[in-house]
């Protein structure tokens, strides 16, 4: 993870459209004022179990403006080869998550999502460039630049986590 916030503001991350799992459509501009933990999440990895902590996470921050995106994705060892229904109910049956995820998206590649485009812009810290695997996290701030990136190995509740985004909750 990267301590101090990244330098390079991205082009806006709030016009970037998304495809919510229902099937709804909306942009990242819907978070605008929020700081928001992106997430690509898969139901078959070895870090699913992840869900139960950023469900954790969702519940203790929203109500001081803090949302968690989950990103399903099936680009690393086909990890999330369900449709969006099915990973809308393995989500809700097995973690009891009720923060939104989209619809199934790719993260890299030709195919990549512009929202990932975007936050994979940055070189600097740790993780800089392409995602590496899933539950890859990226907090976004309320004026929509990236302030950190944390390693898939990094969990919700660890103390990293959990003071990047008291800092950025103010």
């Amino acid at each position: 993870m990267n301590n101090m916030p990244l330098t390079r503001t991205p082009q806006s991350l709030y016009p970037i459209p998304l495809v919510l799992n229902d099937g709804t459509r909306t942009n990242f501009g819907q978070f605008k004022g929020n700081v928001v933990l992106v997430v690509n999440v898969a139901s078959n990895c070895g870090f699913t179990r992840q869900y139960a902590g950023l469900e954790a996470l969702y519940g203790k921050f929203r109500n001081r403006g803090f949302e968690v995106l989950g990103v399903p994705c099936n680009q690393f060892a086909g990890q999330e080869p369900g449709t969006d229904t099915e990973i809308a109910e393995f989500c809700e049956r097995n973690f009891g998550v009720t923060f939104p995820l989209t619809a199934k998206a790719d993260v890299r590649g030709r195919n990549q999502h512009p929202l990932y485009t975007e936050l994979t812009k940055f070189k600097t810290g740790l993780l800089p460039g392409l995602v590496k695997w899933n539950f890859e996290k990226f907090l976004v701030g309320r004026e929509g630049n990236v302030l950190a990136r944390f390693a898939p190995t990094v969990e919700p509740d660890s103390t990293e986590v959990i003071e990047a985004i008291e800092r950025a909750l103010g």
